[in-house]
């Protein structure tokens, strides 16, 4: 018998680019190289944001979210903070536009 996952688990972790990027095409019902081609980049590149190996620029998740319709400061601020994190540095980031 497989445990049932509660749907709070999910609110658990932090979300970074990698789960939002997952989420965001599963819930679009695409494969990873439907979505690649729709985001304009390659499925390796998908898969490694996708996986948490890379961690997208400023400019590069500005244009994702311009792709798929999300606001650009959210999806430019998520990444900011996966780098920090990174570095071990535990802030979060708040974007204001000048």
């Amino acid at each position: 018998m497989t445990k049932k996952r509660d749907v709070r688990d999910l609110f658990k972790t932090r979300l970074t680019v990698a789960r939002f990027l997952k989420a965001w095409r599963l819930s679009d019902e695409m494969s990873q190289t439907e979505y690649a081609k729709f985001l304009g980049i390659s499925v390796q590149s998908l898969c490694d944001l996708e996986k948490g190996r890379r961690i997208p620029s400023p400019g590069r998740a500005a244009k994702i979210a311009k792709k798929i319709g999300y606001p650009e400061s959210a999806l430019i601020s998520l990444a900011l903070r996966d780098s920090l994190y990174a570095d071990g540095l535990k802030y979060n980031v708040k974007l204001e536009s000048t």
